[in-house]
């Protein structure tokens, strides 16, 4: 019997050091004084999978009694599970409507993060990087424009030998940030994609298939050839897929890159709204790329339990400033520091019984 009960104590013993969930050890020193590690779910954006991936192995190596477990399951994803109370944090790449915010019951920061691109993407095999306008763009979208042949398509493509072959549109299948950042620019440089489709995280297509996440429409763009669709940048580079160029505001055939990306948020920091649901797309400036986007981190800022909001707090604060540093290297954008003071001054929001848990600072 004592032997019996030697051996449920090793085993026990065993699930308490080794059972993180995120398969990393847990040590007495990770502990807090209940014994507990903390432990923070986030779920939303796959846009900023990448980096929100990096950001939480890096931060388990800063503080080592925080668990950042994030799920990539789309924004419109997110926002329902923060709405819903079941995650301490959502990641979107669209601010949230009035509607949503209203359903949510208590006040929702939008705190930027960092900054990213969506792009066209292509199957086909042509030899220059193709260039695309937004109204070309919408026209595809809508199915107006059927075949890579046609003469608005050649017009902007001069010198490029486009096949006599159908488009086949891929977009996401999902509620989505990626959606709501391409439908924002669509409807911005079309008014019959504004008056027929509109601007949302979900969107009634007029045409097309569908895939899950940028990883899904990824997939099927790669799959099917003269497919085209659209995701973060990340993504198109990562799968080694070729992306176009877009005509900006300024009538600019610029692609996405980190720096074109800088450019689309250098705007004026003082015309931004004071709760930072903001649109940069179609942005001004030769060099801005026109399909470019904040992500936001969203959280109630009445925070129920103390020492998680602390935990979330003091994460937020991390990656408004070590963490901007893995932004350029995964293709992403940092933000510009005159945001990144604001977004601070978000995360400040971020109390519990009317007590600001920041510790940070």
């Amino acid at each position: 019997m004592a032997k019996v009960l030697a051996i449920s104590l090793i085993i026990l013993l065993s699930v308490g050091i080794f059972g993180c969930s995120d398969g990393k050890p847990i040590t007495p020193a990770d502990m807090d004084g209940s014994g507990k590690v903390v432990k923070i779910n986030g779920a939303g954006s796959t846009f900023v999978f990448p980096i929100m991936s990096k950001w939480t192995a890096l931060y388990d190596d800063v503080e080592s009694k925080v668990r950042i477990n994030y799920q990539s399951i789309g924004s419109g994803g997110g926002i329902r599970q923060v709405i819903a109370g079941t995650v301490g944090f959502g990641a979107t790449d669209g601010p949230m409507t009035d509607e949503q915010l209203d359903e949510a019951k208590k006040p929702i920061v939008h705190i930027p993060i960092v900054m990213g691109a969506v792009v066209p993407t292509y199957n086909l095999k042509v030899k220059k990087q193709l260039k695309f306008s937004g109204d070309v763009l919408a026209d595809i979208f809508l199915g107006k424009i059927k075949k890579w042949n046609n003469p608005r398509l050649k017009k902007i493509n001069p010198g490029v030998a486009l096949p006599d072959k159908e488009i086949v549109i891929v977009h996401r299948a999902d509620g989505s940030g990626t959606t709501y950042i391409w439908v924002d620019y669509l409807s911005k440089v079309s008014s019959r994609w504004r008056q027929k489709v509109g601007v949302s995280t979900s969107v009634n297509w007029p045409v097309g298939l569908g895939g899950k996440g940028n990883e899904g429409v990824a997939g099927q763009v790669k799959r099917i050839p003269g497919a085209l669709g659209y995701v973060e940048l990340t993504y198109a580079l990562q799968n080694r897929m070729p992306f176009g160029k877009v005509r900006n505001l300024a009538g600019k055939f610029v692609g996405a890159s980190p720096a074109s990306v800088s450019e689309a948020g250098a705007g004026d920091v003082d015309a931004l709204p004071a709760d930072l649901r903001v649109s940069i797309t179609n942005a001004p400036g030769d060099k801005a790329y026109p399909i470019s986007s904040f992500v936001w981190l969203i959280a109630f800022t009445d925070q129920t339990n103390e020492k998680d909001g602390r935990a979330l707090a003091n994460f937020a604060w991390w990656v408004l400033g070590e963490g901007q540093k893995a932004a350029e290297p995964l293709d992403y954008s940092p933000l510009p520091d005159e945001v990144v003071e604001l977004a601070k001054g978000k995360v400040k929001e971020i109390k519990h019984k009317g007590i600001q848990l920041l510790e940070a600072e």
